[in-house]
């Protein structure tokens, strides 16, 4: 297996990527981290689809991890969508013509609902684990209000997005690793939380338009995202197959029900091949 990094360039930003190939591919993955995280976080995740033969390829969301551009700020949902095509157009130039899917986890899976929902695409499945469709708590009327006024005149300001940390997973290591890693932030722009709040409406209420195979994964326990949103989501589709982790936390991935999910991923890819 060959890890390698890269960098392109979209909207006046320099992006940062990286890809994991094993001798023999049978497919890529492409992957879009959650808010405030970065690419490197998905290692583990990458290991364990490339001793499956997949390849594998991420990248840093603009205003995350090692890409350039102002912490926790996008210039917009279209932009963040058409980022995704760049990162697939590399995925292509890396990996040849190969069957690809998508996988997003939090902001990133609600990026690539969106993305195989209003894009025309030839992707062979999409997976989205703890998708941005619903929080899990209601912001107060007032700050809402204050974000819309201030995605008008100041789009770009950037406040704490007041994530509790504790929420991420129900092992304590994995809390501590993510509260010590340098390249994660709590910043979050109105252009960001709103545009992507708008989106997972409009996910919701279109689902029934999905022509692509999906796969949707979220714990009962998340107290960050609410599954019920992912489950609404799944409702409106015959596309859509939903696996429900009884008290998992948000990030399923590094949670204790991390090797079972991982597992069901690799079984989901295989029956879409």
């Amino acid at each position: 297996m060959t890890h390698q990094e890269f960098n392109f360039n979209y909207h006046k930003t320099t992006f940062y990527g990286q890809y994991w190939q094993p001798e023999s591919v049978k497919a890529v993955v492409i992957i879009a981290h959650g808010m405030g995280e970065h690419s490197g976080r998905y290692q583990h995740v990458a290991k364990k689809l490339t001793d499956n033969n997949f390849g594998v390829i991420a990248f840093d969301h603009f205003g995350h991890g090692k890409t350039t551009g102002k912490r926790g700020h996008n210039p917009g949902f279209d932009k963040v969508l058409e980022s995704i095509s760049k990162l697939i157009e590399k995925a292509e130039n890396v990996f040849g013509n190969k069957p690809l899917f998508l996988y997003g986890h939090s902001m990133g899976g609600n990026a690539v609902i969106n993305y195989t929902l209003r894009n025309k695409n030839n992707l062979t499945g999409t997976i989205a684990t703890s998708p941005m469709l619903k929080l899990a708590f209601q912001p107060p009327a007032w700050k809402l209000s204050i974000g819309k006024l201030m995605q008008k005149i100041a789009p770009s300001i950037t406040l704490p997005s007041e994530l509790d940390t504790s929420h991420i997973s129900r092992i304590q290591k994995e809390v501590d690793k993510y509260v010590s890693d340098p390249l994660i932030h709590d910043k979050i722009s109105p252009n960001f939380s709103l545009s992507f709040f708008d989106a997972a409406d409009w996910a919701i209420e279109n689902a029934s338009k999905l022509e692509t195979p999906m796969y949707l994964l979220h714990g009962t326990g998340d107290k960050i995202i609410d599954y019920k949103g992912t489950e609404a989501f799944a409702n409106n589709t015959n596309k859509a197959t939903l696996k429900l982790y009884k008290g998992g936390y948000h990030e399923l991935q590094n949670d204790l029900c991390a090797e079972e999910m991982l597992n069901d991923i690799v079984d989901w890819l295989h029956t879409q091949l």
